[in-house]
């Protein structure tokens, strides 16, 4: 429709117009999307969730900042340089900007758009038609009449929200990964200073077998044997020293750090701490940050069908202008009136799109089954990694008792063997055999307590273990909470 002159009369029905229109807006509420609830039993309707977990644990409140329970200041401090200087979690905090920016445009849409149009000039000599020079004040909006840019908006809030989710999982993968790679810097370390002392023990066999084939006690062989395991210790020790700067240059890439393998490391391991509460599992669905965005996930795909639908539906644009306009360059009209002011209304129906919007609408909703799905198959991971933790928790325990006592009985062998090797009442074949096994129990035991640590870090990643209080999900403007509505429209 052509903008034209307003009357005074239209000028008075323009406030009448106005309140029809927002009354009609009114009644085209947006469907409240899908809660929290309704998503877990759309896509586990199927699945039987037990109350408590298969291994044993405690149902109690599941435990806040678990970082602190390491009791390990430098590991605090190496988990804050990490938040505030990874690569990944700087990018990953910039898609949560995007999204934000996302929300704003999606919000701009719902708004009427203003803008000033100028015009200057003067008549070309073989222009017949003359120019007018003005300013003029533009409004354009289009009504949401059926929801379509409401639609819009709250899918761009959902993906806002499963986009800062996002980054809050990210945020507490890479604690874990810090610790975890701290964990086996000290382990790593410890194996150094093992692979030293059998080195050294090394040394003292081949000395001691040169004394005894200087007294006639000894046979070259012995000797000759004392020297290559004295060469295998040492190529163990830097093989275990390659192992540990690499391990230093992963932390330190984590770090956001140079990877010069700079870090000192503590020398020793962070002693276990207690067992933790793990709750139940539907506690998990409602903690975790990555369950929380693929819930999100599912409110935005569900948004998206409403838009596609709403977007098959006619649309009503209005739009005003008011401004003044020169004549001094109008040769044709003498009294052109200077103050000008216009309202126009534009309706849209699609009436043939060769199937386009209905093709719209089936890929909505098939991404929206998607999101179920994809809920409904990170839901079932997040459970599996919190009984596989729990289960690790006590074999590990019982491999670390087992081990204990396994490495001390052989450190007690290999001290007799070498006190019977002085005496000549063993050979040398035996010491070596007793180190070898000693070494290897020691290193065993450094595995399973290195192990057991990154384990209870996985523990406290699958329940959601955060820093602080667990994040709250942004509640829809248009969706009150507890609607009871089917995940589609």
């Amino acid at each position: 429709m052509a903008p034209c002159p307003t009357s005074n009369r239209a000028k008075k029905t323009m406030p009448g117009i106005a309140a029809c229109l927002l009354t009609l807006l009114a009644g085209c509420a947006v469907l409240p999307e899908p809660t929290g609830e309704e998503v877990r039993e759309q896509a586990l309707g199927q699945v039987a969730i037990p109350p408590n977990w298969s291994a044993q644990a405690s149902a109690a409140r599941i435990d806040e900042d678990w970082l602190a329970s390491f009791n390990d200041p430098i590991l605090t401090q190496l988990v804050h340089e990490a938040l505030e200087r990874n690569p990944d979690l700087l990018m990953a905090a910039a898609r949560v900007e995007q999204a934000n920016a996302q929300v704003d445009m999606a919000e701009a849409n719902l708004k009427p758009a203003i803008g000033l149009l100028a015009r200057g000039g003067s008549k070309p000599i073989a222009d017949l038609v003359p120019l007018l020079s003005g300013v003029m004040l533009r409004l354009s909006w289009e009504l949401d009449l059926w929801g379509r840019l409401r639609y819009a908006r709250n899918a761009a809030r959902a993906a806002r929200d499963a986009s800062g989710a996002d980054y809050r999982y990210a945020q507490q993968s890479l604690a874990a990964g810090v610790a975890r790679a701290w964990f086996v810097v000290n382990e790593t370390r410890m194996q150094l200073t093992l692979a030293g002392d059998m080195a050294d023990a090394g040394a003292r066999l081949v000395e001691l077998s040169g004394q005894r084939l200087r007294v006639g006690a000894g046979t070259q062989t012995d000797v000759m044997v004392a020297q290559a395991n004295l060469a295998s210790y040492e190529d163990a020790t830097q093989q275990v020293e390659l192992a540990h700067r690499q391990a230093l240059r992963a932390l330190e890439l984590l770090l956001g750090r140079y990877p010069g393998a700079t870090l000192a490391a503590r020398g020793s391991l962070t002693p276990s701490p207690a067992p933790v509460p793990a709750g139940i599992p539907m506690d998990v669905l409602d903690r975790r940050p990555d369950m929380i965005a693929a819930q999100r996930r599912v409110a935005a795909a569900f948004d998206r069908v409403g838009e596609a639908k709403a977007a098959m539906l006619p649309t009503l644009s209005i739009s005003a202008g008011y401004g003044k306009i020169s004549n001094e360059v109008v040769e044709t009209r003498e009294n052109l009136e200077n103050d000008v002011s216009t309202i126009s209304a534009t309706a849209t129906a699609p009436i043939y799109s060769g199937g386009a919007l209905t093709g719209q609408v089936h890929l909505r909703t098939a991404e929206q089954k998607e999101a179920v799905a994809d809920y409904a198959r990170r839901a079932l991971i997040a459970l599996d990694e919190v009984e596989d933790a729990l289960n690790a928790e006590r074999i590990l325990a019982e491999r670390e008792r087992i081990l204990s006592a396994a490495t001390q009985a052989n450190r007690d062998i290999t001290r007799m063997e070498e006190s019977a090797y002085r005496i000549g009442r063993s050979d040398l074949r035996a010491v070596s055999q007793r180190q070898l096994a000693a070494w290897a129990a020691e290193i065993a035991l450094l595995s399973v307590q290195r192990e057991r640590l990154s384990r209870r870090v996985d523990l406290h990643l699958a329940l959601g273990g955060s820093f602080g209080p667990p994040p709250e999900v942004a509640a829809n403007a248009d969706a009150p909470a507890g609607s009871d509505v089917p995940i589609t429209n």
